[in-house]
């Protein structure tokens, strides 16, 4: 793996979906951690997220939806009313969320969780 910046860019700007989804992983909350011995874990749809950077600071919401090719969360409580009445989701960088509660509906995503790294 190259230490080059352009490199690096490029790398993330090419990545396949598949590739981007660990990219997306988010830092859980300090609960989180202890629970499962782990620091991060890929955000999806369904999660519990506090925002804890920007202009949404302070706000938990659930995440609405996971833009994989812009690198981009959808969180429920980080949204306006358009004109129309309808919510416009702001994006937001998964870097500057935390994960207060995992959904675990899934059996793939819970076997994943309590695997070793």
């Amino acid at each position: 793996m190259s230490k080059q910046p352009r490199k690096q860019r490029k790398a993330l700007y090419t990545a396949p979906l598949h590739k981007r989804h660990n990219s997306m992983s988010v830092h859980l909350s300090d609960e989180l951690r202890e629970e499962f011995n782990r620091r991060s874990f890929p955000v999806r749809k369904g999660d519990d997220v506090e925002i804890v950077r920007g202009d949404f600071k302070g706000t938990e919401g659930k995440v609405e939806g996971v833009d994989l090719k812009n690198y981009r969360v959808l969180v429920d409580g980080a949204s306006s009313q358009k004109q129309d009445g309808s919510k416009l989701y702001q994006p937001i960088h998964p870097s500057n969320l935390v994960i207060t509660d995992i959904y675990l509906d899934d059996e793939r995503r819970n076997s994943a969780l309590n695997r070793k790294v």
